[in-house]
């Protein structure tokens, strides 16, 4: 299993941003989810269609966290019949992780970076030499595969150049088709809570992501790219636009997580440095 550093935060300005995260992980469910109170858990319960939400440590919490409470809302999970995830940062509240380990569940570990606000972006066109990546508006043909591709980038994971290509998109995007996925972003976008940008190549994308601002905060999430079309900085151009967006809608701290320290190096080449560790918890496969 990775292990990854631990963070000191004897720094105040870097436990103030991290403060600033937690209300992030806090509000960001809200707009979707019924919250259910477990004591020193929070669980977050999508209300209608989408991506299930998970739970999480309560908003202020750094204290003990038993392992009863996790079984509690366990079961609850299992009731709602969603997924038995936990998310949330090592090192806000060090003692859920030995809780969440007791119940059986299996704990990842991801880098947890952030821009600094001063740090400079260059324009995409300056970095790759003018290729089509771009923020996607809620009526851009591209919109679906934008979505469709990251399913794709995530079932191979790694780096490497990969087998799933523009057949495979394809094949991806009329499966989703009519599942309402794509009417949800749309209202997403219009409602100013998500944006995505994408690298277009004859009017589909090969990579794309998204970013949700809240306030002064956005976390750029699910960058991927098609795996036959890896290896060509689009990962790196879609996250430019990304914090570009973000900056332009005046978001003030932009964050991630990678996916392991490899893919952090790669993040870090655009400003991003390492601030914490964020966990995610679920049964072993």
């Amino acid at each position: 299993m990775l292990r990854v550093t631990s963070v000191d935060l004897g720094d105040r300005p870097e436990q103030a941003l991290l403060d600033r995260l937690e209300w992030y992980y806090d509000a960001v469910p809200r707009q979707g989810a019924r919250v259910e109170d477990f004591g020193p858990l929070t669980l977050f319960v999508r209300e209608g269609q989408g991506w299930p939400f998970y739970a999480r440590p309560a908003r202020g919490w750094s204290g003990a966290v038993s392992a009863a409470a996790v079984a509690r809302v366990r079961a609850r999970q299992r009731e709602l019949k969603i997924p038995e995830s936990f998310e949330w940062i090592a090192e806000t509240t060090p003692a859920l992780r030995a809780a969440v380990e007791d119940s059986g569940l299996v704990v990842h570990e991801h880098p947890l970076m952030a821009l600094d606000p001063g740090a400079p972006v260059s324009a995409v066109d300056e970095l790759f030499g003018g290729s089509s990546v771009r923020t996607l508006g809620p009526d851009d043909p591209a919109l679906a595969s934008a979505l469709a591709v990251p399913h794709l980038a995530f079932a191979e994971p790694g780096t490497g150049i990969g087998l799933a290509g523009v057949t495979e998109l394809a094949e991806a995007v009329q499966a989703r088709a009519g599942d309402g996925s794509v009417e949800r972003v749309v209202a997403r976008i219009r409602a100013g809570l998500t944006s995505v940008a994408a690298a277009v190549d004859d009017g589909t994308a090969l990579c794309a992501g998204q970013h949700q601002p809240v306030g002064a905060v956005s976390e750029i999430v699910g960058v991927g790219t098609l795996p036959a079309a890896r290896r060509r900085g689009l990962g790196l151009a879609v996250t430019v636009a990304l914090v570009a967006d973000a900056r332009s809608r005046g978001v003030e701290t932009v964050f991630l997580s990678a996916g392991d320290d490899h893919v952090a190096r790669i993040y870090a080449r655009l400003g991003f440095r390492r601030i914490a560790t964020a966990l995610i918890a679920e049964p072993p496969e």
